[in-house]
């Protein structure tokens, strides 16, 4: 009689498991490599399942590019991570009707500048 772990090895090893071990991996190959999880902005809107969303990411990949008009040479990712740059945008560019909106919070006193 042959023990029960040798049985299992022998039908796992057998032809039809060579198999299906091989079909097993040629599914897997097949398979995509990773997901598209890219972040996909339109202009200074957000696509998510083909509708337009407004997000911080993409208002401040906009807001960067409106700056890189102006001649700023600031990254999307600068604005985004460092505050202080986004404040010296908004401060230049601002007034651009483009941005206004995205940069309320950022400029120090409205149109009169510093108020004491």
């Amino acid at each position: 009689m042959i023990p029960r772990y040798r049985a299992f090895l022998l039908a796992v090893l057998s032809i039809p498991g060579v198999a299906a071990v091989g079909a097993l991996a040629a599914g897997i190959a097949l398979l995509p490599d990773r997901a598209d999880a890219a972040i996909k902005c339109s202009g200074r809107y957000q696509i998510v399942r083909g509708e337009a969303l407004s997000t911080p990411y993409c208002n401040d990949n906009y807001l960067a590019t409106v700056a890189r008009e102006y001649g700023f040479r600031y990254s999307a990712a600068a604005v985004r991570n460092n505050p202080n740059a986004k404040r010296e945008v908004c401060r230049f560019v601002g007034h651009d009707s483009r941005v206004q909106d995205l940069c309320l919070g950022e400029t120090l006193g409205g149109r009169g500048g510093f108020r004491f």
